[in-house]
């Protein structure tokens, strides 16, 4: 299943996903399947490519397409009935965009999990998407085993973003905190040196492995620092962490 959505999956970037090794405690890599599949609800304003997401997603044994919506409201009635593990949802849509339509969703079902999947490479609506609550935004140019790959990432506790979207997100947080060099801001929660060294490197792009190999310590290791930087600044995911950080001055972006 290496073919791509072509024309259907339109967008201006195409490259590999940025993949984050899996918490501690979860499935491993050499374990693809649940006992449970991962139950996931498509939305998108096309039913053709909603159509073409189902067909693709009906081949993995270990995820289940359980519905589909057409604009960001009818994906919150849906996601308030069916309370899907993921929802793969298109950015720009009618009557509700599927942004504004990520905090009414993560309301109706809290344990959900949003991956924004869209043509849109812009980095305002991928710095919104963040904001309102998306833990993935892949450009709809990625490979069909990818979009799986992606599902089965978040439902294990990832964050998924497409790389060239990475870089603009670490261009537009340095933009935001040249804006905003004469505010005052709130003191930060202390990290360690070594949780800081950890966290410029996470965003860099690094994964768990990769930081390991970089300081010379265990991923075990890598993973429990994570987690405590998680804790400590009352966030959910490592790309929260990364715009707390740009955010706060903890990082310095060159």
């Amino acid at each position: 299943m290496a073919d791509s959505f072509g024309p259907v999956l339109s967008g201006r970037e195409r490259g590999a996903l940025v993949h984050e090794d899996a918490p501690e405690g979860s499935e491993s890599a050499n374990e693809p399947y649940r006992k449970e599949p991962i139950r996931v609800l498509v939305v998108d304003d096309h039913a053709l490519f909603r159509r073409g997401l189902e067909i693709v997603l009906a081949q993995e044994e270990d995820i289940q397409v359980v519905g589909e919506a057409g604009d960001g409201a009818e994906a919150v009635d849906k996601a308030a009935d069916l309370l899907p593990d993921i929802v793969l949802m298109d950015v720009r849509m009618p009557r509700r965009g599927g942004i504004e339509a990520c905090t009414s969703i993560k309301e109706v079902a809290p344990s959900a999990k949003i991956i924004m999947l869209t043509i849109s490479d812009e980095e305002a609506d991928l710095y919104d998407a963040i904001k309102a609550g998306a833990t993935g935004y892949l450009l709809k140019e990625i490979s069909t085993d990818e979009v799986a790959t992606a599902i089965r990432a978040v439902a294990d506790g990832q964050s998924q973003i497409s790389p060239s979207m990475a870089s603009k997100l670490l261009t537009e947080f340095k933009s935001m905190i040249q804006r905003t060099d004469e505010r005052r801001l709130v003191p930060a929660p202390r990290l360690t040196d070594r949780e800081l060294e950890v966290l410029k490197l996470v965003a860099t792009g690094m994964n768990n492995r990769d930081i390991a190999k970089e300081l010379f310590i265990s991923e075990n290791t890598v993973k429990n620092h994570v987690r405590n930087i998680l804790e400590k600044l009352q966030l959910h995911s490592r790309m929260e962490a990364v715009v707390y950080a740009m955010r706060e001055k903890i990082l310095e972006i060159r």
